[in-house]
């Protein structure tokens, strides 16, 4: 469970520290005076009479812990301990999590999702049952209007915890899952990649975009690669232990390789091929998240994009220039081949090929004449020159 950290830091101001989360970044900044120190993650607030009763008041229903030397200014009925016993939950969530074989990152996406069940009631989750489970679907559906997909994997932690930690499996029996969204993967252009990569001049930066884009890495594939995981002779890229727990193997760029050679000479990474200011750790995946956002600004592309975008443009262009789908799904490292056919329909390999019924309709001699009327300088503003 997040906790919330308050405490005294210098200058006399009372500070506030806690895992990033996006709610608990509303609630602070609602708290006159605050002020957010980048350097330290963490913010700061004047040490003025009645600012710690405020802070408590505002994360009330959050799990707090208050320096011992700020104790004395919270009103003692405030100094309560866990009594919904999510703590404990959480707990025995890890654990079960963790002998499952459960990554990371699904681990923290399921007790995140069991931590906000439990905030929400505020009751111990072991006599909560199906009522209270499809009341707060209802509430991550209508009030906090969440993807259908944000509420499925919901659905998921709650059934592992009901089923897998307290092995009452029937409560989740009869609680339904919204259809899944069907929504099309954000792809940029040929044109729009080049631009993007143009605009990268740091080397670390460059290369980084170019192996994403041109091995259809996943956001937490590239900022874990290896040095030995870059085969040069071979001209393949080994993925270790990615999504599902599965090893794969995908194309190395030549192009790609090149950079990578520049960079290693500047750089001479040892461990992790890109490592953080930390040699022993990773660069984080909001550094790379950044980088992307500068580079598109500079690029002057509008398009709301991730760097997952990249991937999807990745397989768009396999497939447009002809490679197979199967091939496509083994690069990719997709279980399904239902996962990978989705590019199919952002290809323009077929779809650019069928004229529009006004393209026929209307003579090619009226269209000449219509654009002999239409001067370049009322054009100049149009969005699809």
């Amino acid at each position: 469970m997040k906790v919330v950290e308050i405490k005294k830091g210098l200058d006399n101001r009372i500070i506030v520290a806690f895992p990033y989360n996006p709610s608990y970044v509303e609630k602070v900044k609602t708290i006159k005076g605050h002020h957010w120190h980048p350097e330290e993650k963490c913010w700061s607030f004047p040490d003025e009479k009645g600012i710690v009763e405020e802070i408590v008041t505002v994360f009330e229903r959050e799990k707090i812990n208050i320096a011992t030397e700020l104790q004395h200014l919270v009103a003692p009925q405030r100094q309560k301990e866990d009594v919904s016993g999510l703590n404990e939950v959480i707990d025995l969530t890890t654990k079960e999590l963790k002998l499952r074989g459960y990554s990371p990152k699904s681990r923290k996406a399921y007790l995140g999702h069991i931590e906000r069940f439990g905030q929400f009631y505020m009751k111990d989750l072991r006599r909560l049952g199906e009522t209270e489970v499809r009341n707060y679907m209802l509430h991550l559906l209508e009030a906090k209007q969440t993807s259908h997909t944000y509420v499925n994997q919901a659905v998921s932690a709650l059934k592992f915890f009901y089923g897998r930690v307290l092995k009452r499996p029937k409560i989740m029996v009869n609680v339904p899952r919204p259809s899944r969204e069907r929504k099309l993967p954000e792809v940029l252009n040929k044109q729009e990649i080049f631009n993007l990569l143009e605009a990268v001049d740091n080397p670390k930066h460059r290369a980084i975009m170019l192996l994403t884009y041109s091995a259809g890495l996943r956001l937490g594939e590239v900022v874990r690669l290896r040095v030995e995981d870059i085969d040069s002779e071979r001209g393949l890229i080994h993925v270790r232990q990615a999504k599902g727990r599965k090893d794969r193997y995908t194309v190395l760029s030549k192009i790609a390789l090149e950079d990578l050679r520049i960079y290693w000479k500047e750089y001479k990474p040892q461990k992790w091929l890109f490592p953080s200011a930390q040699p022993d750790h990773h660069l984080h995946e909001r550094s790379v998240q950044k980088i992307l956002e500068h580079a598109c600004k500079k690029a002057g592309i509008r398009k709301a994009i991730s760097v997952h975008t990249l991937r999807h443009s990745f397989a768009t262009h396999l497939l447009e220039g002809g490679t197979d789908l199967r091939y496509i799904q083994e690069l990719l490292g997709h279980k399904s081949s239902k996962t990978t056919e989705i590019y199919t329909h952002v290809s323009k390999k077929d779809i650019g090929r069928i004229q529009s019924p006004l393209d026929s309709l209307i003579s090619n001699t009226r269209f000449e004449k219509r654009q002999k009327v239409i001067s370049a300088k009322e054009c100049i503003h149009e969005p699809f020159r």
